[in-house]
């Protein structure tokens, strides 16, 4: 299978990305963003929720023409990214639109991808004593950062927020008012997952975030405190250890991260749980998704 890439810097402005996307890899405009944020390194995902979130993300993309956003690597959530797209993915659009922005110094073999206008080979098993990781195959094209960094990640992020923000910038019809709108979805994840949810519904405007109880850690804390309808002294006692004992930290970092929680319920109608669904479908409202109110369309569903 092959897959495009290319290296840039991490200040590389999103225009430009953009442009280079659409023009030279032939991508279609996306009518829909769907940014996947959670756990970076292995974990296992129950038989029930993982179907939920594969079948749902898949179908999702396939109706409404989105693009897939993740970090790209053949472990955590980007592998099941990946897992989806081969069980449910028509033959079609099997790997299309789904991006990987990766943290260049942290791509196992890169070296092997230095080239221009060739086709690489590359090796997707790694060194299991290595740092670095590799490439998750199932992606169709890959965004490589490089922010002059090796083994660390982070330049890829504000890479990834500045492309998410000019892309939700872009109408998706030229001649309506509709701007493409984005949607981050959490499956698992550490405690910089909770930031960037809290950033995500800070936007302007705000982005829904739909997590998924029941894969752990960052996703299992946010769904949980959704459901309080008040924090009394002995909720937030139980929150604190239960958050001390998920990421294994001690009070004072427990205490900044549940702070975190409780001010993304600030905006509590833009998280959803997309574990809790019978149906299999979300449905968001008109003025989640679409930035112009007087956009025809009330409403997207999305199959999760």
């Amino acid at each position: 299978m092959t897959s495009s890439y290319v290296r840039l810097s991490c200040d590389a402005k999103p225009e430009q990305l953009l442009c280079l996307m659409l023009r030279e890899w032939n991508l279609a405009p996306p009518k829909l963003v769907i940014s996947i944020h959670g756990g970076l390194e292995n974990f296992p995902l129950p038989q029930r929720v993982g179907q939920a979130f594969s079948k749902g993300l898949i179908r999702a993309a396939e109706t409404t023409g989105a693009w897939i956003l993740t970090d790209g690597f053949n472990t955590g959530v980007s592998m099941y990214v990946g897992d989806a797209v081969k069980l449910y993915g028509t033959h079609e659009r099997r790997k299309r639109n789904v991006i990987g922005v990766t943290p260049w110094g942290l791509v196992e073999n890169h070296r092997d991808l230095i080239g221009q206008d060739v086709l690489r080979h590359y090796h997707t098993l790694g060194n299991p004593l290595s740092k670095r990781s590799s490439l998750n195959c199932l992606h169709s094209h890959f965004l490589l950062v490089d922010d002059g960094t090796l083994g660390k990640s982070g330049g890829q992020l504000e890479l990834r927020r500045r492309l998410e923000r000019h892309l939700h910038r872009q109408r998706i019809h030229p001649r309506l008012g509709q701007r493409v709108p984005v949607v981050c979805v959490v499956v698992e994840g550490g405690p910089p997952v909770l930031s960037l949810v809290l950033e995500y519904v800070s936007r302007t405007p705000p982005v829904p975030v739909i997590v998924f109880e029941g894969t752990g850690r960052a996703a299992d804390l946010l769904a949980l405190i959704h459901k309080q309808t008040a924090l009394d002294t002995d909720i937030k006692e139980d929150f604190l250890l239960r958050v001390q004992a998920v990421f294994g930290v001690g009070r004072p970092e427990a205490s900044q991260l549940f702070t975190v929680l409780t001010s993304c319920m600030g905006h509590r109608e833009m998280v959803s749980n997309g574990s809790s669904c019978r149906s299999g479908k979300w449905a968001f409202s008109h003025s989640r998704l679409f930035s112009r109110p007087e956009s025809s369309i009330d409403h997207v569903t999305l199959s999760m």
